[in-house]
């Protein structure tokens, strides 16, 4: 699957369905009839507004955002300013895995719940530091498990893609049998150089 295809609602990705499995914490805004099974804390057979629940996150997208909403959503503790702040602080010192195997994917959602747009700056400054990391994990032929344990679900993908393009080089610079040589653009441009030093 194409890593392009992670960041937005695919039918057929199957990150983009795990990611939007994950449940958050929401508030009924408006009564739901014959629902109220959905709530173990009541025997009431209706939701009544005020009632607060988690759920998949497929679901509350489709009740919060459609013309008169059912639910307001909001963000999980990891998406919060305290969460955040350590990010902002050191990213590549984080277990990005346990804030979430699809921290990414599930924080491009939850941009649109934020008050600002300080969840989408904080993703990008902790892609951005992460991603030296990474490709210097991906470059060694051995790798440290414990910090590859780390790394979200695209942040795998990218080490594990990068890691096997070198392997991939390594073995054939071992294996090849074809020399190496300077291309004849290039050694004729020598030659020229110097023929031109030894006339001047």
């Amino acid at each position: 699957m194409p890593l392009q295809t992670s960041y937005f609602p695919d039918y057929f990705s199957v990150d983009d369905i795990l990611a939007t499995q994950e449940k958050i914490p929401c508030k009924f805004i408006q009564n739901v009839p014959k629902l109220g099974k959905l709530n173990p804390a009541t025997e009431d057979p209706d939701l009544q507004s005020g009632t607060v629940l988690e759920m998949p996150l497929w679901l509350v997208l489709e009740a919060s955002l459609m013309r008169q909403p059912i639910v307001t959503a909001d963000l999980p503790k990891v998406y919060k300013d305290a969460y955040l702040e350590i990010l902002k602080a050191d990213p590549c010192a984080v277990d990005l895995h346990k804030f979430g195997v699809y921290f990414y994917e599930l924080g491009s959602y939850m941009k649109q719940f934020g008050q600002n747009d300080d969840i989408a700056k904080t993703l990008l400054h902790t892609f951005t530091l992460r991603f030296r990391q990474i490709m210097d994990l991906s470059d060694n032929v051995i790798s440290d498990p414990n910090v590859i344990q780390k790394l979200d679900a695209l942040e795998k993908s990218l080490y594990e893609s990068g890691h096997d393009a070198k392997m991939k080089l390594f073995s054939w610079l071992k294996m090849s049998e074809i020399p190496l040589e300077a291309a004849t653009m290039v050694t004729n441009h020598k030659k020229r150089k110097r023929v031109d030093e030894d006339l001047f």
